[in-house]
């Protein structure tokens, strides 16, 4: 789901854009991993961890930043390293954007954080690219394949059947074939486009309308998957099933 939204930022022009003058920006699950004990990041190490359960993640730390994001105000995100597995001290700061494309595995777990979304997106993958993505990325994070094919095989695999497929079903569209779909992802960009035109809807900015979602237009079915969080005028995009 990270390369789709890479892709999203692509077309749009606005990976082009200084960050503080964007009006789109994506903001990862991945930075709200909770900071281990010194035994569980041992184990992480040993790839004996499961970064891909739900309580993986920081839940509280992700619901006050997404509604400081809705009400418009600059955040300071957390930076994770991947490499030992820990809570950098330096954080990232984002500032307020009208399109906000938040993306993770897990996404539509939560109900509160999955009820803030205006617009879910659920990217939908062939496991066997899945996995092949997965290990390029992991070898280049200094981890040997045997690690990688275990903790994929142990934790990753049953974690995605158990936790992030069911979430599917939330999912208002779902995007077949990821990144290589490019007829999903240019009817995506358009409707950020109509979002920025402001021909869908004006949202006064800080205010929530229900829990959260406005009133919006239907999408059309030609895509798979992806969420918008809704409020002043901001938008949030979610897409679904990158693992750890």
């Amino acid at each position: 789901q990270s390369t789709v939204c890479e892709k999203i930022m692509e077309l749009l022009g606005q990976n082009e854009v200084e960050q503080r003058q964007r009006k789109v920006l994506i903001l990862s699950q991945d930075s709200f991993y909770k900071v281990l004990t010194a035994e569980q990041q041992a184990k992480a190490l040993k790839g004996q961890y499961n970064f891909d359960h739900p309580d993986a993640f920081d839940n509280d730390l992700m619901h006050s930043t997404l509604k400081s994001i809705v009400e418009g105000r600059t955040v300071e995100v957390p930076t994770y390293d991947f490499v030992t597995h820990s809570r950098l001290a330096e954080t990232t700061v984002v500032y307020p954007a009208d399109v906000v494309l938040f993306e993770g595995i897990l996404v539509f777990y939560n109900q509160d954080i999955r009820d803030m979304f205006h617009l879910r997106l659920f990217v939908d993958t062939d496991s066997d690219v899945r996995l092949s993505r997965r290990v390029l990325r992991d070898m280049k994070r200094g981890r040997d394949l045997e690690q990688i094919l275990t903790q994929y095989t142990t934790f990753v695999k049953p974690a995605f059947e158990e936790f992030c497929l069911p979430t599917k079903k939330y999912a208002d569209v779902i995007i077949p074939r990821g990144v290589d779909n490019m007829v999903a992802i240019n009817l995506i960009v358009q409707h950020i486009q109509d979002i920025l035109n402001g021909d869908i809807c004006k949202w006064q900015r800080g205010a929530l309308n229900g829990h959260g979602r406005t009133s919006k237009r239907p999408f059309p079915e030609a895509a798979e998957g992806s969420s918008v969080l809704a409020a002043g005028k901001r938008s949030h995009l979610e897409s679904s099933s990158r693992p750890h």
